[in-house]
């Protein structure tokens, strides 16, 4: 996944205008409304010269913006601009049409991913394995029931048979991302531990746990493009 270096250039003087704890408290007093650079320095109690020192390495940075003030025109009032703010997110996914969870055996890990997706997201998912098992591992089909989702006992496929161009490819497994060279390779990768190895109720929790976590991250910044007809 490519990042344009304009863009994190942009983001790192963000955070450097942030990374200072005065600034971070008068970007706070700005979250829910405006203020003039005098009431900001009696609310937070810092000399004049100090906030607007702050202010400047904020304006200029993107992030607070300013405006004279309708009724008297000699005040001025401090805007933020959450827009900026909102840059600190992580990058966009682009043209995902599909997701495809892989794992080795697609019966646990790229299956309870699958299947957290459908639930979550508002684009179509699926799984397969780089060596599928016949079947979906019962512990994670009962997993996925104590959760309220379904998974298909045997509904496992090879990566061959699923990926078309244009998926977004995810390996949550180690092996998986490594064997995946060829021609569908992972545009993400989730280390996730298997839990078959352990091979407990806690594990496939704790599996299901991370998966859920990573899919609420990841769903956000998904730009689904044009789909398949």
């Amino acid at each position: 996944m490519s990042i344009e270096w304009s863009s994190l250039q942009g983001r790192a003087r963000i955070h450097a205008a942030l990374g200072d704890t005065a600034r971070l408290a008068i970007v706070d007093a700005l979250t829910l409304g405006d203020a003039s650079p005098g009431e900001i320095a009696r609310d937070l109690g810092m000399p004049t010269n100090l906030v607007a020192h702050h202010v400047k390495v904020l304006t200029e940075a993107g992030l607070v913006g300013r405006g004279r003030s309708e009724g008297d025109r000699r005040r001025t009032y401090l805007r933020l601009r959450p827009e900026v703010l909102a840059t600190l997110a992580p990058p966009s996914v682009t043209d995902a049409n599909r997701v495809v969870f892989v794992c080795t055996r697609n019966s646990a890990r790229s299956q309870l991913a699958a299947a957290l997706w459908a639930s979550r997201a508002g684009t179509p998912a699926t799984s397969a394995g780089t060596k599928p098992a016949s079947r979906v591992h019962p512990r994670a089909v009962a997993v996925a029931h104590r959760h309220g989702l379904h998974l298909d006992p045997t509904g496992t496929a090879h990566i061959d048979q699923v990926a078309h161009e244009g998926d977004l490819v995810i390996a949550v497994c180690d092996n998986a991302h490594e064997e995946l060279s060829g021609r569908v390779r992972s545009r993400l990768h989730w280390s996730v531990p298997d839990p078959v190895r352990v091979d407990t109720d806690a594990a496939f929790e704790a599996a299901f746990i991370d998966l859920a976590a990573r899919v609420d991250r990841l769903a956000p910044v998904v730009d689904p493009g044009e789909r398949h007809g």
